[in-house]
């Protein structure tokens, strides 16, 4: 039974590690984005591109007119749906 509930708290905490990490990616878009960084540079880039795969599933729930509402809104519902799903699903691990 120990090793059974070890096993279910490693794969929440893997799973809670991985919708953070999921999470940061995206609010260091929306930060990127705010500050208008060099697009050109392959970090931006890359924060870019994975903020997009990411969350594209959300970019398009809501249109604002202010470019900066836009970027905040539609990266912020994932960053927060990926936040609570994946905190949600540790909790649920970590109690088998």
């Amino acid at each position: 039974m120990a090793g059974r509930h070890r096993a279910g708290w490693s794969a929440g905490r893997f799973v809670a590690l991985a919708a953070d990490i999921v999470a940061l990616i995206i609010i260091v878009w929306i930060v990127l984005d705010l500050l208008d960084a060099n697009r050109s540079n392959d970090v931006v880039q890359w924060f870019h591109d994975a903020a997009t795969w990411l969350a594209g599933w959300s970019l398009d729930i809501f249109h604002l007119s202010r470019h900066w509402a836009q970027v905040i809104v539609g990266y912020g519902v994932a960053a927060v749906v990926y936040l609570v799903a994946g905190h949600a699903l540790a909790r649920l691990l970590q109690r088998v």
